[in-house]
């Protein structure tokens, strides 16, 4: 029961990654605030957990890039509960396209969700995190912040600089005791994936360990650094991707 008597907050949590990680995050002992912009996806998987946890988890639908929304999300946690211990920017979105004919309206939809909504809520929950003397904030990167495929750019370079925020941070926040990390996955499977033909087959043969990963493997990094035996860790970046980037293979159409 790490999270006893936490208080957390998970965007871009209805399925998938952020599922699993507030599924964690509640069954050892956090109170969760689970947000998703899919009405029903944000209802389902809070009932989902709710009948499984130890604590409560809330959900919380909406735009995790729209500045009042943002300001819900923690008014929620703090007038409800008093505190806001955990944050954890995870909600983002993919639009692959080609460098040379990439739309103005893809590229500003990209940065406003990833790179403006994972500014803005970590902005508010520092602020009342420094009221408390203390708190976790968690980005979730990716490991095309570090090593290039075709179609990414633009979602690259917002997992890119999601990493120099997290490290420009550490001179913000640490005088105030809020530390800052991110967890960058590689190939994961998720509901979203398992649309994609071939895709655990693709991923399995070229990833040294076998296997994408699961979801449950991202969770669990993400669980350390928003916990109290990572209160000395800031500033990092962890990739969780079975040793792809060590060795990069590409998967075949996107070479």
């Amino acid at each position: 029961m790490r999270f006893k008597d936490k208080v957390a907050i998970v965007t871009g949590a209805g399925q998938g990654i952020g599922f699993e990680i507030c599924r964690m995050l509640n069954l050892e002992g956090a109170v969760v605030i689970l947000n998703d912009v899919d009405p029903e996806l944000c209802r389902q998987a809070a009932e989902k957990i709710n009948a499984a946890g130890h604590e409560v988890c809330i959900p919380l639908t909406g735009d995790a890039a729209d500045l009042n929304f943002i300001q819900e999300l923690v008014d929620t946690a703090v007038n409800r509960y008093g505190k806001l211990d955990v944050v954890i920017a995870n909600a983002g979105i993919t639009l692959y396209g080609d460098f040379f004919s990439y739309s103005k309206d893809a590229f500003d939809q990209v940065m406003r969700v990833n790179l403006a909504g994972t500014f803005f809520l970590a902005q508010a929950a520092a602020n009342q995190m420094k009221k408390q003397n203390g708190g976790s904030i968690l980005f979730t990167s990716s490991v095309v912040g570090h090593r290039a495929l075709k179609d990414l750019a633009v979602y690259a370079m917002t997992k890119a600089a999601v990493e120099m925020l997290a490290t420009n941070l550490v001179i913000e926040l640490s005088a105030y005791g809020i530390n800052v990390n991110t967890v960058a996955p590689g190939a994961t499977l998720t509901e979203r994936t398992a649309e994609e033909a071939d895709y655990e087959k693709v991923w399995s043969e070229i990833t040294p360990m076998g296997r994408p990963a699961y979801a449950a493997d991202i969770a669990t990094a993400a669980l350390f650094f928003v916990s109290d035996a990572a209160r000395h860790v800031t500033g990092q970046h962890l990739i969780v991707d079975g040793g792809w980037s060590a060795i990069s293979t590409l998967p075949q159409g996107l070479k």
